[in-house]
């Protein structure tokens, strides 16, 4: 399969979006599932991106995606036109969707791309939908349009106040939770601290609470055991066993440590790809500069 990049989009200063050429993935995927690609042949790492979006017709999947390592400093020099050598899905359990009646949906930064198509799901089933977005700063905010469109409600919290409500996302989920009667349900994604902290707001209101990890994940066929997390006391592989779990059962802090096991290796692969993005514009200017003197 290609996996020709059909476009490419930046939605703020680290985050972009890319629609994936990968028709088999786009009719089989469901709300909640992931893929893993490689940017690299060969030995380059693997790395899992939700499915934010799909289109069945055109045989195309959105990733939506954030550079924070070296894979994602290399995927996002890619253009309209490059292909990804390796695009492995749909994998992961998709989001149980049921009539339930009301649900929040939180989404913390980036996380709000994976929580788009849940919306989008719980809507069709019926259910009346708010969602709660936040972000560092309205810059960093992203998929406001799309819930909107999706969502019976949104509730917008940034953590300077630039748009929105000052505040964090659990400050309007408790409201929420207090209201009588309470949702139904809520569904939290976004960075392991946030979710901990939206589940320990819901607990004390009963409320079934869903989250979707996004651990370290290699293979994804449940085999390396990279992704394990402990969800009530019992070890998970989040990659065949979620990536969605009660999040009123998981180990966020056992999870957030392990997390951490790489991190020197990561920040020093990253460091390594920042140069050579550096030398890779120097080079291109000086290209620009030559072919301009040679005008002249």
């Amino acid at each position: 399969m290609n996996n020709r990049i059909i476009s490419k989009e930046r939605l703020s200063e680290n985050v972009w979006k890319m629609t994936v050429e990968a028709p088999h993935i786009a009719e089989e995927r469901r709300a909640g599932q992931f893929v893993i690609l490689q940017v690299d042949n060969n030995f380059g790492e693997r790395i899992p991106l939700t499915i934010a979006d799909a289109d069945t017709a055109a045989g195309t999947i959105t990733l939506v995606f954030q550079t924070v390592g070296a894979t994602t400093r290399k995927l996002a020099l890619k253009d309209v036109g490059d292909s990804i050598p390796d695009l492995l899905g749909p994998l992961g359990r998709p989001t149980h969707i049921e009539k339930v009646g009301r649900v929040v949906c939180v989404g913390g930064g980036i996380g709000a791309a994976p929580l788009y198509p849940i919306v989008q799901a719980l809507k069709a089933a019926g259910n009346k939908v708010t969602v709660v977005l936040g972000a560092r700063t309205a810059e960093l905010l992203v998929f406001e349009k799309e819930m909107r469109a999706s969502a019976d409600s949104v509730i917008i919290c940034t953590d300077d106040g630039s748009y929105g409500r000052k505040d964090v996302v659990t400050a309007p989920l408790k409201e929420l939770c207090s209201a009588v009667p309470p949702p139904d349900q809520v569904i939290a994604i976004g960075p392991p601290v946030m979710m901990k902290f939206c589940c320990e707001t819901t607990r004390p209101f009963g409320v079934p609470t869903v989250v979707s990890l996004n651990t370290i994940m290699i293979d994804g066929t449940g085999m390396c055991g990279g992704c394990r997390v402990t969800v009530g006391g019992e070890t998970k592989f989040v990659c065949v066993d979620g990536p969605e779990f009660d999040g009123h059962k998981v180990d966020f802090d056992n999870m957030m440590k392990r997390m951490k096991a790489y991190r020197k290796y990561e920040t020093q692969a990253a460091e390594k790809e920042a140069a050579h993005e550096c030398n890779l514009l120097k080079m291109a200017k000086e290209s620009e500069r030559e072919r301009n003197e040679k005008q002249k």
